[in-house]
């Protein structure tokens, strides 16, 4: 494995240990990468310093996350290797669905819960199976924002009392399709996002002779918070007005069809971290379906949509990164205030829907990549200036033997300023190469004794947190955060992040992770923290003789199907995981694009390549520049290509068995 060469100065300082810890532990790591924050209770360190999966929590088994990946790489799966584990998925689902059941015991609601799964946060096969079989037990059902994610609920969803819930914009196949499943036996609501909707679902029932079952969305003034705050509100893509709310009954009274609205649907946005938001919405939306009732409509469905966070950084606050509530606590207030509505409008209490995609697959995947080479700031003692040498060598010295935690912020303006005023003297002649280079060393060195300085703070300036990231290491790593970790680069979304092994010993190094992509946001340089962001992730050094395995987690949700071919680097090798007796058992494989795949998502032709790249080879050696065997290592070479895995082969594989 690429490294760099060994510091020749100081070493990076080791992690300040609490006053109670004499040693670093497996307990020190977990306490570090607050694992039982975001991983309980499906993550956790074990004694050999190994992160280790209870994929169900009910039961005893245990999966070693790194001895499980050294069996898959064993079994010719190369890294990036994208994990699900079924267990997790069911568990999630059985957790969501008794969460509602214990609310509506408690509050003696008489009325049902029917969660369903939007099909858009992962549209891949094996997930959406999975949630059909896992979730059939409880009646969960399917939402679809598409045709295309129609034809997947309706050729999932085989269940008699499948629910489907219709959303998005629609066309009169789609309006068709959707009604004529009804004949299948499945309830399936067709939700109106516009008033435009109205007259195609009713021209197709007039044609088909189905009546149809329908929803609306509602346009709620009350808003979510963070990055989908305006899911809702007067400038939300999605809903109706009350003003149109009211002139769709009109025309479902005046044709005889108010009989057909039966569900009311709103959504105020993805991730909620804060409780207040939920409960404001949801007393604006219990207030219009209890209207819709006393205007005639059936009614019988409240769908609150989606928006259960997950705790990504398990600080427990309102955090975007977090939730400051409990599944519980969501559950309760939910079908409460339901209930309170119902109640003082005197009306039967109607069936709860939500739509929790994230809540329910994010926890089920984790990315397992390798550290594929590494960057490190190299020290040397810092060196005295010579008498005759240029004046800002010698401020940047005195800079450097000046600095203490008194000071730390003035002497860093002081570094900064004669680091630009070396290359400014540079570039009009005034400084040598040589000289430019050991103002940069010493600059380096005030960043380190500042840096050093910095942790003695109580208090530290933004502007100094810039430091702890320019004396990071950078860790390249096998894989590509446009394909694998999208909304790290899109939104600043932060996931769980960490070392799946050597957990046992002190991780010493500051490192940002960098992809294999040649585009300078392929970089992860925000880290999970419980109090803020951090700009290093603490990892350990890299050695010569072992692979250095790190891990994403809770990245189920949305990652797999916005990721895109940046530099054409594909989709990952993927496997999904249950418990067994035994350990785990591979359920399925799915193997990750190939070369000759990606090439031809963009229209090229693996065999005009070929061919291409043979006809330039052999007019090569008619014209004496090239030989026999080296054309015959180029075809191999670049025929095998094609076929390959698109990240890299691990070092030690030969070149001729990729």
């Amino acid at each position: 494995m690429p490294t760099d060469p060994a510091p020749t100065g100081r070493p990076p300082e080791p992690v300040s240990l609490p006053d109670d810890v004499v040693e670093w532990t497996a307990d020190s790591s977990e306490e570090l990468y607050q694992v039982s924050g975001w991983g309980a209770p499906y993550f956790s360190v074990n004694d050999a310093g190994r992160v280790e999966v209870r994929a169900n929590p009910n039961g005893d088994s245990r999966i070693d996350l790194f001895e499980l990946t050294e069996d898959l790489r064993a079994r010719g799966l190369q890294l990036p290797l994208l994990i699900h584990f079924s267990d997790i998925l069911a568990h999630r689902i059985r957790r969501i669905n008794e969460s509602f059941l214990r609310a509506i015991q408690e509050c003696e609601y008489d009325g049902d819960y029917r969660g369903v799964y939007p099909v858009k946060v992962n549209q891949q096969r094996h997930i959406v199976e999975e949630v059909v079989r896992f979730g059939a037990p409880w009646g969960f059902g399917l939402e679809v924002g598409s045709k295309p994610e129609l034809l997947i609920a309706l050729a999932s969803m085989r269940d008699s009392a499948g629910l489907i819930i219709c959303n998005g914009y629609k066309d009169r196949s789609y309006i068709e399709t959707a009604l004529v499943a009804q004949r299948l036996g499945r309830t399936v609501v067709i939700v109106l996002e516009r008033m435009e909707e109205f007259e195609l679902v009713y021209a197709g029932s007039q044609r088909l002779d189905i009546k149809p079952m329908l929803g609306v969305r509602a346009k709620l003034t009350s808003k979510g918070m963070g990055r989908w705050a305006e899911s809702a509100g007067d400038r939300a893509k999605f809903g109706l007005t009350t003003a149109e709310l009211v002139q769709l009954v009109d025309k479902l009274e005046a044709r005889d069809l108010r009989s057909c609205l039966r569900l009311l649907h709103f959504h105020i946005g993805s991730q909620i971290s804060s409780i207040i938001p939920i409960k404001n919405a949801l007393q604006e939306a219990t207030q219009i379906y209890v209207e819709l009732v006393e205007m005639g409509c059936a009614m019988g469905y409240l769908d609150v949509g989606g928006g259960l966070a997950i705790d990504y950084d398990g600080s427990k606050t309102d955090f975007h990164a977090s939730r400051n509530y409990t599944l519980g606590e969501y559950a309760v207030d939910v079908v409460s205030t339901i209930q309170a509505a119902c109640l003082k409008a005197e009306l039967s209490m109607p069936t709860i829907v939500s739509e929790s995609g994230r809540a329910v697959v994010a926890h089920q995947s984790v990315l397992v990549f390798d550290v594929v080479g590494t960057q490190r700031v190299q020290y040397r003692a810092a060196a005295k200036p010579d008498e005759g040498a240029h004046p800002v060598l010698h401020q940047l010295f005195e800079t450097y033997e000046g600095i203490s935690p008194k000071n730390v912020q003035e002497f860093w303006h002081d570094a900064c300023q004669a680091k630009s005023e070396s290359e400014s003297l540079f570039r009009f002649g005034y400084l040598t190469l040589r000289e430019r280079a050991h103002a940069e060393r010493l600059y380096y060195h005030c960043c380190c004794r500042i840096h050093e300085a910095v942790k003695m703070l109580k208090f530290v300036p933004e502007e100094l947190q810039e430091v702890e990231k320019r004396m990071g290491s950078i860790y390249y790593c096998n894989f590509s955060v446009f394909q694998s970790a999208p909304d790290t680069w899109a939104i600043d979304q932060l996931f769980p992040l960490m070392p799946i092994h050597r957990l046992d010993e002190q991780p010493t190094v500051d490192a940002t992770l960098a992809d294999l992509t040649c585009d300078s946001d392929g970089v992860i340089d925000k880290f999970i923290d419980v109090e803020d962001v951090k700009r290093t992730l603490k990892v350990h050094p890299v050695t010569d003789d072992e692979p250095y395995y790190l891990g994403m987690f809770l990245n189920g949700a949305y990652q797999e199907i916005l990721g895109d071919l940046h530099n054409l680097f594909g989709d990952t090798n993927a496997v999904h995981i249950s418990t067994a007796d035994y350990g785990y058992r591979v359920n399925h494989v799915i193997k990750g694009d190939s070369m000759s795949e990606v090439l031809r998502y963009v229209a090229h032709d693996p065999e005009r390549m070929i061919e291409s790249v043979r006809e330039q080879a052999e007019d090569a050696y008619s014209k004496g520049r090239m030989s026999l065997d080296e054309m015959r290592r180029l075809m191999e070479n670049y025929e095998s290509a094609l076929e390959a895995y698109t990240y890299l082969a691990p070092a030690s594989e030969p070149d001729s068995e990729r």
